[in-house]
């Protein structure tokens, strides 16, 4: 006759806890860091369109905004660069 113990040493209990914790924070910061990189890029691409229709505009429409077109990237992204 065999016996069958399910009940595991209480270290190894909580190494297993331990482990599937550490794994959890692990998945949990990968997605977080995916969602992250997901606004940034889409921040991003909508700042390049910006500098894209600006661009697009003549010397005269740009002037009419208070812009010179050596200005435009400067404008666009005046809240994250400065001098």
């Amino acid at each position: 006759m065999a016996y069958l113990n399910t009940s595991a040493p209480s270290h190894v209990a909580s190494n297993i806890s331990g482990f599937l914790g550490n794994a959890a924070k692990t998945v949990t910061g990968f997605f977080a860091s995916i969602g992250t990189a997901m606004v940034v890029n889409s921040t991003a691409y909508h700042r390049l369109e910006q500098v894209e229709r600006l661009q697009a505009r003549s010397d005269a429409e740009l002037s009419k905004l208070g812009l010179r077109r050596e200005e435009i990237v400067h404008h666009v992204f005046r809240d994250l660069f400065w001098h």
